[in-house]
């Protein structure tokens, strides 16, 4: 039996020009397929983590985001806002959904 050597580089192969993973367009992708699916419900939860994340984050020292909004106070006031508006709106979004598929 021959084994194969995995997770390896190739020297005969040569460097890729310019390799960029761009994984970032990945997630950006995955995290608006999950919120097309469930809406105000995905929105509730993803910003129900970064609220205990920046919370977090605040209670260790971290006083600027890299967010455009900058300071961390007035990013945990957005994220409590739009956590509060999806809470909301998920009934009419059940309903939505029960009136579509009724």
């Amino acid at each position: 039996m021959t084994t194969w050597p995995l997770n390896q580089r190739d020297p005969s192969v040569g460097d890729p020009p310019n390799a960029r993973d761009p994984l970032r367009l990945c997630v950006n992708a995955t995290v608006a397929l999950i919120t097309c699916v469930l809406g105000p419900v995905a929105l509730l939860g993803f910003s129900g983590i970064a609220i205990v994340a920046y919370a977090q984050a605040r209670r260790a020292g971290l006083l600027r985001s890299r967010c455009k909004l900058g300071d961390t106070r007035n990013v945990l006031a957005y994220l409590i806002v739009l956590a509060v508006l999806s809470a909301a709106a998920i009934p009419f979004w059940v309903m939505l959904w029960m009136r579509m598929l009724g």
